[in-house]
Formats: structure tokens, sequence, C-alpha cells
């Protein structure tokens, strides 16, 4: 779907259908819906009188223009309360509404920037997040179906200003929403692939073909190399596939050579049975989501790419699948991370923080900070903080504050959550350095307290997206399956630390 921002009456364009808002509790609809109300004689403000039309967040309302405006239909989409309007829920209606008309046949659709008027939004964050709501609600996942789909797509969402002096920044805005959206549905469109189409390989290849196509480096270590670095808990994780792990680099240079790098890690578990602690059979399909976190560090390089933020930023992601065999890892044994530390596997289904151990540990080598790492890392998190917010650990309240900040910007709510050091003496071992799972109670923060093992002083935050990498309906500008979470919020970060 293209995506753009132009000048004039949005009554007058010959579009398919318009989408224009109202917020809750309005009885006299003014702008540029009241300016859509006038030209259909006042249907708008009849059915408000009636009832029909409230105003509640995401309601949606189709009104046939009968040749009385261009356009043979009119949306009105419900913005909720005005006090509690916001970036988010403007991305959420445009979807609701982009969906409704996918559905109804439409092609071609006219919006306009939602909250840039009376809702006080500034006009280029109004564009940016309509173009955000538009490409993200539409996002479908067709490739290994064979049959034709029942329903035309959009081809083309025109964001329609008749004042001129907002066009410049309205575009702007509309351009960076577009480079984030489509980079998160890079990110849904990779963990939403099976793991046969997804191995380690395969993503070192969408790694490689990223850097291709926007200007990056990449680098793949293979398994002789990992070998030769000491990477023992990596590998250790890998001896159960048959498929090779491969550890891949993504390197912007965008700044000063002479300064530090911002460094993102990423899971990248292809697939995950929970090795010989095998997991239960119900929805161990979805673990081909288990590398969400290594999609979104490489969707977050490919949009950070293309907006050129004046910063160095470095992607590792380890991947490898997780696999019972006769080679596999098992409970009882010891393996020797990058940093020389020992870890006792309690169990093999705890193998994400494994991987991410020599990740970090091999980031610390190149001196990156701060670190971020994004991982679908623990059950428990989803259990504390469900489908609706992912959870935030560290070692730094700075930097803990600006990715939740840019989590916020976003629309991707992010809780902090506690790392007092007693949860350490859960990940006591009696034969290693450490072991790998601190039990059932506090298990995100006790995985979260074994990453910190091995960050010791480097400012670091991890983020648990196991509640949030994907969900299992539309809502708002998500879609049924893979979320692309953290995309934004790691390009966001990006783009605050160049700021300052």
């Amino acid at each position: 779907m293209e995506v753009k921002v132009v000048s004039g009456d949005i009554t007058k364009l010959p579009l398919s259908a318009i989408i224009v808002n109202l917020f809750e509790g309005v009885e006299s609809p003014a702008g540029a819906t009241g300016a859509v109300n006038k030209a259909l004689g006042g249907v708008i403000s009849q059915l408000i009188a009636e009832g029909e039309i409230k105003g509640k967040l995401n309601e949606i309302t189709m009104i046939h223009s009968m040749g009385k405006i261009e356009a043979a239909r009119v949306i009105v989409a419900g913005l909720g309360k005005e006090k509690d309007l916001n970036l988010s829920r403007i991305r959420g209606v445009t979807a609701e509404a982009c969906r409704f008309l996918r559905k109804a046949g439409a092609e071609r659709v006219g919006t306009i920037a939602h909250g840039a008027g009376l809702g006080g939004i500034d006009a280029e964050k109004s564009a940016q997040a309509v173009t955000e709501g538009g490409i993200l609600g539409l996002y479908t996942f067709r490739k290994h179906q064979t049959k034709e789909p029942e329903q035309k797509e959009i081809k083309e969402l025109l964001i329609v200003e008749r004042d001129e002096s907002k066009l410049s920044e309205m575009k702007r805005g509309c351009a960076r929403g577009k480079i984030m959206a489509e980079a998160t549905n890079l990110a849904r469109d990779m963990a939403n692939e099976p793991a046969n189409y997804m191995t380690p390989s395969d993503m070192a290849e969408v790694a490689r073909k990223v850097a291709q196509d926007y200007g990056l480096e990449c680098q793949v270590i293979e398994q002789e190399e990992m070998e030769q670095l000491g990477m023992g808990a990596l590998l250790g994780v890998a001896r159960g596939s048959r498929e090779r792990p491969k550890f891949i680099l993504i390197s912007y240079k965008g700044g000063d050579p002479s300064q530090s790098s911002l460094g993102l890690v990423g899971k990248g578990i292809t697939f995950d049975s929970g090795g010989i602690s095998i997991k239960p059979s119900e929805g161990l399909g979805d673990q081909k989501g288990d590398m969400a976190g290594g999609a979104a560090v490489i969707a977050a390089m490919r949009a950070i790419a293309e907006l050129k933020p004046r910063i160095n930023v470095t992607a590792l992601i380890p991947a490898t699948e997780n696999l019972p065999s006769g080679t596999a890892l098992k409970p009882g044994d010891i393996l020797r991370a990058m940093n020389g530390k020992t870890i006792e596997i309690v169990t093999t289904d705890a193998e994400g923080r494994l991987v991410l151990a020599d990740a970090l540990s091999y980031a610390r080598k190149l001196e990156l900070s701060p670190l971020v790492d994004v991982a679908t890392l623990t059950g428990a998190c989803h259990i504390a903080l469900g489908d609706f917010c992912s959870g935030a650990f560290g070692n730094n309240q700075e930097i803990i504050e600006k990715v939740i900040r840019a989590g916020e910007e976003a629309g991707e709510r992010i809780w902090q959550m506690p790392m007092y050091e007693e949860y350490k003496e859960q990940n006591k071992s009696d034969v290693a350095d450490i072991k790998n799972s601190g039990g059932k109670w506090g298990g995100a923060i006790t995985g979260a307290q074994f990453l910190a093992a091995f960050i010791e002083e480097t400012p670091w935050v991890h983020l648990d997206i196991a509640g949030t990498s994907r969900t299992e309906k539309d809502r708002a500008f998500l879609v049924k399956g893979a979320t692309g979470v953290a995309v934004r919020t790691l390009v966001n970060l990006a783009l605050a630390l160049a700021q300052e």
C-alpha cells in the first residue's frame, strides 16, 4: 500500500472511502468532520443525536454518501475521550478503520491527520502515527497460501490536509512512519515463518540482504570460529540440532568513529522444543517465534540505516535451534561461556539465556555501550505482565528510562521489573559458577539476573518480550500472529541517543 500526504478538500477527492473522526461526547462535529457532515446534509449530526454514533474508542460507523461528495463511503471513527488521545490511539483507530474498509472492498482511501486539529497532536507526529497505523493494521502473511485472498487490498491511503503550511512536516512524518512500519512488518514476516523456512542460515541470509540493500556491514560467525572464541554456551544449545548455528553481526556507522556503539542483542532461537527438557505439545508450533528478538534487532537496523541518525549501532544475533537428539545438551551438564564462567544446566528449556550469555560477552569484548537485549526469554514474564506489556530489567536507571520512553513513543508498553540482589541467590550452583534456572518463583527476574552475570558494569537493559511478541487476535494496530514488538522502540532509542 502506498501512503502519501496530499493537499486538498477531502470531500472533493475521487476516493473509494474517506475516514474522519469524532471524540466521545461531542454533539456537533467540527473541523474536517464538520465539513463532511455539512456536505452530507447533516447526517453525522443526526446519527449522533440518535445515539448511533457515540465517538467511543475504535467505534466504526459507515455512511454511504449517495453522491453528495466524491467518495462513495464515509467512515466515522471514534477517538474516545479527548483527554485520553495519544499517538497510540491514532495508530489503532487508523488500523481498525482501514481493516474495516478492506473488508468493504475499498481500494483508494483518504483520511485526515487524526488529532492534528482539536486534539492538539503535532501534525508531523499525527501523520507518522496514521501511516504506521495503516501499514501495520493491514499487514497480512500469506506467503504459503496458494488460494487468492477473498478481499482486495487497499492500494493507496492519502492523508489529506487543507492547510498547505503543514504539508512539509506531515510528509516528513509520513516518510518516517513508513520506514518504521515496514521494518516492523519485516520482523513480523520473519517470526511468522515456519521453522523450516526460518532456520539459523535463513536468518543470516535475511541479515545479509538487509545489509546489502541498506548499506550496512554484515558478518556471520560460523561454528568453527565460535569454537575458537570459546562460545561454549551457544554451542551447547546448538548440539541437539543438525542446523548449523550462526552468530550474526550487523553494523551501522553513522556517528564519530571514536564514539562507542549502541549494542542491540536479539535472541535467535529459530525453533525451541525445550530440548531434552521438552515442552508440552500444546502450542508448540508457536515456538517458531522464539527468534522474535533477533528479528526485531535485524529489522531495527534496517530502519536505522534508512533514517541515518548520527550514532554508531551494532547488532548481535546468536541463532540456533533447541532440539532433543542423541547429541543434545542434558540436564546436569556444565558449559563454559565465552567469558570463562561455567554454567550448570538445570533445564535445557532455559536455552535463550545461554545463547545470550555468549552474545553479551562478545558485545562486551567489542566494548559496545549501552547494551539492550531483546528476547522471548521467560514464560514467567508472560504470566506476570500478560500480552500487553514487555518487561524491562537492567543495571542503569538512566538507560532503562530512555528505553521505556522510546517504547511509549512507539505505543509499546514497557514495565520496569525489580533486580534485587536477593534474586541472585536462586541462580547459585553447587557445581559451577552459576546455574541456568533459578526455579519457579520470580523466573523472569532470575532469568534477567543470569544475563546480568555476563554484563558486569556495562550499562544494560534486558527486554523480555515473551508475552508481547505475538497476539492471538487482531487488536488496534496489531494483527494476529507475530507483532514485531520492540522494532520501533529500538529505533526510537537510537534516534534519541543520536540527538544527545
